[in-house]
């Protein structure tokens, strides 16, 4: 069910679904960005790398946090804009890793509009191993249930 900023409470807690990081993804997101590093693209050459294999994108898997995101459900359609994120990658994100992440809300500031408000998020995804391969926060806009809340 959809969460409006004043249902957040800094401190909440929200663990997504899983999901499989496929040879497909890695090949659709190549052609959507145009990254055909061969680290992500040729077997022969990730081999010789520090990985022994090819990785997929960062991005991609910042991406699919985003899809994630969205299948907890408690921001559909409240959410009003995305205004920014500190992210890092810290380990590599193989094909055939399966990812989730685990998110806290650690800011809630009103607006000078009465209408909304920000949430900041912190994100940690995680693969199988329950190792952190990616984590930051990440800034949204979010509705209010009511204009009368802020004075």
């Amino acid at each position: 069910m959809a969460h409006y900023y004043e249902d957040f409470s800094i401190g909440d807690e929200f663990t997504s679904p899983g999901r499989t990081v496929t040879e497909s993804d890695v090949s659709v997101f190549a052609g959507l960005s145009g990254d055909y590093n061969p680290l992500h693209t040729d077997e022969e050459f990730a081999k010789e790398t520090i990985f022994g294999t090819r990785i997929a994108h960062g991005l991609l898997g910042l991406s699919m946090v985003s899809g994630l995101v969205m299948r907890l459900g408690v921001f559909d359609g409240t959410v009003i804009a995305f205004l920014g994120l500190d992210w890092k990658f810290i380990g590599p994100l193989f094909i055939g890793d399966t990812i989730h992440f685990e998110m806290k809300i650690i800011e809630k500031r009103e607006t000078s509009k009465a209408d909304r408000g920000i949430i900041v998020r912190e994100v940690l995804l995680f693969n199988q191993k329950n190792e952190v391969v990616q984590k930051g926060t990440m800034t949204i806009m979010m509705k209010r249930k009511s204009e009368k809340l802020v004075e």
